[in-house]
């Protein structure tokens, strides 16, 4: 035997049903908390320290991690020896500047 019952109510209708307690209160003080946190710690973050904690070798280590996936892109498509002359080319241009 098999009983379908379908109720049309709102979450906090199916709170109370249940008897759950009601946790937005809480939730909305711990928000508040979080943003007050969070705004007066964006005085202390410095952008250029960001980015040289992320980057530690700043522009070159990006440049690198290019070449790498520029050259694991080259292998995947099969190694073409264009591909791989211009991009040697470029890389011969950025190292003579």
């Amino acid at each position: 035997m098999k009983v379908k019952i379908d109720l049309d109510m709102t979450a906090e209708e199916a709170r109370t049903l249940m008897g759950l307690p009601d946790l937005e209160p809480m939730q909305q003080r711990l928000l508040e908390q979080l943003e007050k946190q969070v705004s007066s710690n964006m005085s202390y973050m410095d952008p250029e320290a960001m980015i040289r904690a992320v980057l530690p070798a700043g522009a070159q280590g990006l440049e690198k991690f290019q070449d790498m996936m520029w050259g694991m892109a080259r292998s995947a498509m099969g190694g073409g020896s264009g591909a791989a002359k211009s991009g040697g080319a470029k890389s011969d241009t950025k190292k003579g500047e």
